[in-house]
């Protein structure tokens, strides 16, 4: 772990497989569009001026920014992993207005208050100092520039049952994510067989026949792919740092960091759009 560098290199290593083995090309352009408008639904395109130039921080196999980058004059792709950054370099074949980065969040190679907006879904959780990355992010926003977040929630808007469910299934993942890749790899791909697909089967299932299934586990992935799930199981119990963080939290957490008018996703816990400010930023 370099708290230096605000990473732990196993996880950008583990990140790094992750991409490789799920570069995405397997998603169909309907499901692809589905997942990127579930996150960015309040993302405010059309307050970005013409031309707007920002950052994916974290974009792992480009997987968002294949959507975003033709909205945008310019976008820069940020990565620590070359596996990763590899991956997104294949899938933005084509793309001309993308620039790629190997880079951790505590050295972006951007100058500070040069961008027009930001976003970082699903990385910051996995870092050693969350805040610490969210104030390098906001730092190269312009005044008044969006900045898109998304961090895992703490299932603070669900049943204590529900919690203790996912308490258990988090001292599998401990044991897991400290495993070598391929080992790690296979008992993923075990749960994504015995345990995600089951349960979001049967939630359909149960959808069917007017059962409300909000409240079963794994519930959201009865729409989804079976490769969906697959790399979701990999990414869930394979990764060595897992940060969660209440909607309060997290909002306190952006307006330290300097982000303004802050609003979150009512499809997306917890995803939220922030405006960088005025004021002096936490650093």
């Amino acid at each position: 772990m370099n708290m230096a560098e605000n990473l732990d290199r196993k996880v950008v290593d583990g990140f790094g497989d992750e991409w490789s083995r799920f570069d995405q090309s397997a998603l169909t352009a309907s499901e692809l569009q589905e997942m990127f408008d579930n996150y960015f639904n309040i993302f405010p395109w059309e307050k970005l001026p013409p031309d707007a130039v920002g950052f994916d921080l974290g974009c792992g196999s480009g997987r968002w920014a294949k959507i975003a980058a033709p909205r945008v004059g310019k976008l820069h792709l940020i990565d620590p992993s070359p596996d990763a950054l590899g991956v997104a370099k294949r899938n933005m074949l084509g793309v001309e207005n993308c620039e790629f980065h190997l880079a951790g969040v505590e050295n972006i190679p951007l100058a500070e208050g040069s961008c027009d907006f930001g976003y970082s879904l699903g990385v910051l959780h996995h870092i050693p100092d969350t805040e610490k990355g969210l104030c390098a992010c906001v730092a190269k926003l312009k005044k008044g520039a969006p900045f898109l977040l998304y961090l895992y929630y703490r299932f603070d808007n669900r049943p204590f049952w529900f919690r203790a469910i996912w308490k258990m299934s988090d001292i599998l993942r401990v044991f897991v994510c400290r495993l070598p890749h391929s080992p790690r790899y296979a008992i993923s791909q075990m749960f994504a067989v015995l345990v995600y697909f089951p349960l979001a089967r049967a939630s359909k299932f149960l959808e069917g026949m007017g059962v409300n299934v909000e409240g079963i586990p794994l519930s959201h992935y009865r729409d989804s792919t079976f490769y969906v799930m697959r790399n979701d199981a990999l990414d869930r119990f394979g990764t060595r740092i897992e940060k969660r963080f209440t909607k309060e939290e997290m909002k306190e957490m952006m307006e330290r960091a300097g982000l303004e008018n802050i609003i979150f996703s009512e499809t997306s816990f917890w995803t939220a759009v922030g405006y960088a400010g005025r004021g002096d930023r936490a650093r």
